[in-house]
Formats: structure tokens, C-alpha cells, sequence
């Protein structure tokens, strides 16, 4: 077991750092800490997805030295959906913190349990 975990120490990592955004989203309260929490989220994703689009010993898809061989080169799909996800996960960050900017002007708090009480009183 030590030596498999040893060899594959990034994927652990990743998977650490997903509990460890994913505990922060559901035992938050701030609206900021729960942003935060998702972005941890977010970032250990792509680390599992560099980490299992990584070969050694090959190198970037970039044909230098006319080498054309398949099997000298790492696969591009996992570095694109890295790419891909790092901008939607900004927009969505953004959008995120815009609402929450909303939300703090009309009710004053960042607090979920006391926004959430604050709906409950105006729905009566």
C-alpha cells in the first residue's frame, strides 16, 4: 500500500484537497467561505485531471525535432478540459461573488441561517 500511495501522490493530494473544499462547503455558513470552499473544489479537479493526463517520459504535444510518433507525446484532452474548466470555473466564481454582493446589500449579512431566516419572514 505505502508504495502505491507514494506513486501516486498526486491523485491522494487531489483527493484531500476535494474533501478538504467539499467539508468547507457544507459546514460553512459564510457565503465567502463557501465560494472559497468550491474553488478548493475546483482546484483539486484539475490536479487529478493533470495528474492523470501526465506520461512520463513524454512531452507536450508539440511536434519539435520532426518527431510524429503518437508515443512520444501525452494525450491534450486532459490539458484542454484543465484549460476549459479554469474558465468556466472563473465566470462561475464571478457570478457567485456578484450574487453574494447582491444578497449582502439587501439583507446585511453573509450569514446563510440568518438570510434564510430573513426569507421565511418575508414570505408570512
Amino acid at each position: 500500500m505505502g508504495g502505491n500511495l507514494l506513486a501516486n501522490y498526486g491523485e491522494a493530494v487531489a483527493m484531500i484537497l476535494f474533501g478538504i473544499g467539499f467539508s468547507n462547503l457544507l459546514l460553512q455558513k459564510n457565503l465567502i467561505k463557501k465560494i472559497i470552499g468550491l474553488n478548493i473544489m475546483d482546484t483539486a479537479t484539475y490536479l487529478f485531471l493533470a495528474e492523470k493526463g501526465f506520461i512520463a517520459g513524454r512531452m507536450a504535444p508539440i511536434v519539435v525535432d520532426d518527431i510524429t510518433s503518437a508515443e512520444a507525446y501525452i494525450n491534450p484532452v486532459p490539458s484542454g478540459l484543465v484549460l476549459t474548466g479554469i474558465v468556466v470555473s472563473v465566470s462561475v466564481t464571478a457570478l457567485m461573488l456578484s450574487l453574494t454582493i447582491r444578497l449582502y446589500r439587501r439583507y446585511h449579512t453573509l450569514d446563510m441561517d440568518e438570510i434564510s431566516t430573513m426569507l421565511k419572514k418575508e414570505d408570512r
